[in-house]
C-alpha cells in the first residue's frame, strides 16, 4: 500500500507527472471548434485567485470576449499589427514570418482579454512603490497557473501578443487604468505535441539550460 504523502509534500509520481506538464505546455494556434467544457473551464479560472501578487493586490481583470464585434475588432487589430510587423523583417526571415501561423482568433471558442488594474486599492500597495511593474508580473504569474491547469485539463491555450494594446482597450471599452497583458486564446488543439511550434517551424530553438550568471 503507497504510503501517503506528508501534508503539504508530494510525490516522485506527483513531481515526475508535473515536470511532463510543464514539458507538455504549448501555445497553442490551432484550435477544434469543439465548445470548451464550462465547469472545466471555471476550475481553471479559479486558479487566479490561488497565483502569488505583490501585496496580495490580486490585480488581474479578465474580460471575456463573446460578441462578433469586439472578436471582429481584435481580429482587425491583429492584422494590422501581423502586417507592420512583417514590415520589419527582410528576405528569406521575412518570408519564414509570413508562413507562421500567429494566432488562433478565428477559431478559439473561449477568448479572453487578461488586465492588470495598475489602480488597484487592495494590497495597500506593498511592494508596488518601489517596483509598480510587480503588479504585472503579477498578472503574468496568474496567466501562466491558469495555462497549466488548462493544459492538465487537455485545453490549450494560445497567447497573443501581436496586437495593439490601446485600440483593444477601446474597443473593449476597459477602464482607463487597466492596461492589458495577455489576450489569450483557449480551446482543444487540433494536435498535441511537446515540440514548440515555432521550433518545428525553424523559426528558433529552445535553450536546454538558463544562463546563470554568479557574482
Amino acid at each position: 500500500m503507497t504510503k501517503p504523502a506528508a501534508l503539504g509534500q508530494f510525490s516522485a509520481a506527483f513531481r515526475n507527472d508535473f515536470s511532463e506538464l510543464l514539458r507538455w505546455r504549448r501555445d497553442v494556434r490551432s484550435f477544434r471548434n469543439d465548445p470548451v467544457d464550462e465547469a472545466a473551464l471555471s476550475r481553471c479560472l479559479d486558479t487566479f485567485t490561488l497565483a502569488p501578487s505583490v501585496g496580495l493586490s490580486q490585480p488581474s481583470r479578465i474580460v471575456k470576449v463573446v460578441s462578433p464585434q469586439a472578436r471582429q475588432a481584435t481580429l482587425e487589430n491583429f492584422q494590422r499589427a501581423n502586417e507592420k510587423a512583417l514590415a520589419g523583417y527582410e528576405g528569406e526571415t521575412a518570408q519564414a514570418y509570413a508562413n507562421l501561423k500567429l494566432a488562433g482568433l478565428k477559431e478559439a471558442p473561449v477568448q479572453l482579454a487578461v488586465f492588470c488594474d495598475e489602480a488597484t486599492e487592495q494590497g495597500k500597495g506593498l511592494g508596488v512603490q518601489t517596483m509598480p511593474e510587480m503588479l504585472h508580473y503579477s498578472v503574468v504569474s496568474a496567466i501562466m497557473q491558469f495555462w497549466l491547469m488548462l493544459r492538465a485539463e487537455g485545453i490549450g491555450l494560445g497567447w497573443v501578443s501581436i496586437l495593439d494594446p490601446k485600440a483593444l482597450c477601446a474597443s473593449l471599452n476597459t477602464p482607463q487604468n487597466w492596461s492589458l497583458v495577455g489576450y489569450l486564446c483557449i480551446g482543444y488543439p487540433e494536435e498535441i505535441t511537446r515540440e514548440p511550434e515555432l521550433e518545428r517551424a525553424g523559426w528558433e530553438h529552445r535553450n536546454a539550460h538558463p544562463e546563470i550568471i554568479e557574482c
